[in-house]
């Protein structure tokens, strides 16, 4: 049986080479029967370790948990291996996968993550070639000083520091030259050797990953539509005075290149260094939380990439307030109106405890019979905590270790279901993963700020649109009352806590028990 699928993988995979490599798809130059050749290889390994590595052991025994564990980690090495052979677009896919911290067995996530810090480095050479086709000029012509080491590097391109005649210094953001010829042929191989190796697992539910490469490699390709995003986000989140977007220049900007503001900082998950620059990491965890529930719940434009890269912290040398400085703006997710109340409505009922919500809103998500298993991968909690109320007690290490465990127990279920949810979902996932990544990184993980946060952008967005389509103005009157009300009794509870959590409310509560068993 493993031979036999061996020689379907290898044959099928031989075939879409051949096709690759003499259709109008591939140009032999930028992609060569080496690169198509590595990912065939790198499949049909991994297929044959799976097929032959469990198949004498009990189903369920120790053995084969470990023996499993053991398969999940060589395939992991061996794809991260493939990505960081084949560049862009494969460490692209590599990175996503390593964002899903609570959705993909823990061996894949842990191996994968180190793509974010292993992106292909494009020479000076290609760096020039670049700017030259789309600037029209040298390097020297339009800046004063280029930094030739890159600021940093990443799957789609690099970013550099520099000084332009007028004396501005830039960030300058550099497309690698290949990626674009290629990107569109890697995801027509992917897709191929996905469906061939879900022939041999019928289980194996992973087309969703190459459904959303379709849809977004593009537009990350452009960095116009990136510039676009920047400045809507800035625009739309300018009552927020700790966040800082680059500003964006658009006379020296193309759809290869993007001149930016240069703003440095240090990354969100270093506590270290907000420990060093008296940078409050409560405050930083809180208004990171303030932000993407405006985002996500009120305006349904949501910023799709927080990995800690793309995400800085400073203070402030004018005001010594403290910044969350807001980059890289190629992917975002923009929620359609039904999607984002329900969405609200669910997190909503989440919040509350309210297990017919839950099963109502998860339905209408696209969960249907699953929707206990997508309410613990939303909120990356354990049934048992869902059913008590995620607020009302932090994740412990136990529970973590078990989520985690889940993920890889029921990877075809969760497969099953990021097949069956709106497309608008699966980006929401793994945004919500890597915050939770940085909550992680800075202890603030579940804190009840950051529920108390989202129930007020999810009141606010439901109040909405429930005006909207009121045409009374008493139904209105009577809906804005409710929220004043709701909001005013959430900003109540949220200042009870704080005082609860301070030394004066300690002193209180000591005074207030002291006075309770005195005597007189």
């Amino acid at each position: 049986m493993a031979i036999r699928a061996l020689k379907l993988v290898s044959l099928a995979a031989a075939g879409s080479g051949f096709y690759l490599y003499s259709s109008k798809y591939l140009d032999p130059n930028d992609f060569g029967a080496v690169r198509v050749g590595r990912a065939i290889a790198t499949t049909a390994v991994i297929t044959y370790d799976y097929l032959t590595s469990l198949r004498s052991v009990p189903y369920g025994s120790q053995e084969y948990a470990y023996l499993k564990s053991q398969v999940h980690l060589r395939s992991a090495e061996r794809l991260r291996d493939l990505c960081c052979a084949n560049r862009g677009t494969f460490i692209k896919v590599g990175q996503h996968l390593g964002a899903l911290d609570y959705l993909l067995p823990e061996e894949y996530t842990r191996t994968l993550k180190i793509l974010h810090s292993q992106a292909p480095q494009s020479s000076m050479q290609e760096i020039e070639q670049v700017i030259r086709e789309d600037l029209g000029k040298e390097i020297k012509e339009l800046f004063v000083s280029f930094e030739d080491t890159p600021l940093g590097a990443a799957s789609l391109a690099q970013v550099h520091k520099a000084v332009l005649q007028d004396g501005r210094t830039v960030a300058v953001k550099v497309q690698h030259p290949k990626v674009q010829a290629q990107s569109s042929k890697d995801i027509l191989l992917m897709e191929i050797l996905l469906l061939t190796v879900k022939q041999i697992f019928p289980d194996f539910e992973f087309m969703w990953l190459v459904d959303e490469a379709k849809k977004n490699l593009p537009l990350e390709l452009d960095f116009l539509n990136e510039g676009r995003n920047a400045e809507k986000v800035a625009h739309m989140l300018k009552d927020f005075d700790f966040l800082k977007v680059p500003r964006i220049y658009w006379e020296l900007s193309t759809r290869r290149v993007l001149l930016m503001e240069f703003v440095e900082g240090g990354q969100v998950n270093d506590r270290a260094y907000m420990e060093r620059n008296s940078i409050d990491v409560n405050e930083i965890s809180r208004n990171l939380g303030k932000l993407y529930s405006e985002m996500i719940f009120v305006n349904g434009f949501v910023h799709c990439d927080p990995h800690p890269g793309n995400v800085l912290v400073r203070k402030c040398p004018a005001t010594g307030k403290a910044h969350i400085i807001l980059l890289d703006h190629g992917l975002y997710q923009v929620l359609t109106e039904k999607f984002r109340l329900d969405y609200c409505r669910l997190w909503q009922s989440l919040i509350k405890a309210d297990m017919k919500r839950v099963q109502k809103y998860s339905r209408r998500l696209g969960a249907g019979d699953l929707y206990p298993l997508f309410a613990c991968m939303l909120t990356a909690r354990s049934w048992d905590s869902v059913n008590r109320g995620i607020d009302r007690s932090p994740v412990t290490a136990n529970e973590d270790v078990e989520i985690r465990t889940n993920a890889a127990t029921y990877l075809p279920q969760i497969n099953q279901l990021l097949n069956k949810v709106p497309r608008q979902m699966l980006l929401l996932l793994k945004t919500n993963d890597l915050l939770r990544g940085i909550e992680s990184a800075l202890h603030t993980r579940a804190s009840a700020s950051s529920f108390l946060n989202m129930s007020r952008c999810c009141i606010r967005a439901v109040s909405t649109y429930q005006r909207s389509k009121s045409h009374s103005l008493y139904r209105k009157a009577k809906i804005s009352l409710l929220e004043a009300l709701t909001l005013w009794q959430i900003n109540l509870y949220e200042l009870f806590l704080r005082l609860k959590g301070s030394r004066l409310g300690n002193w209180v509560i000591a005074f207030l028990s002291r006075m309770h068993h005195s005597p007189y």
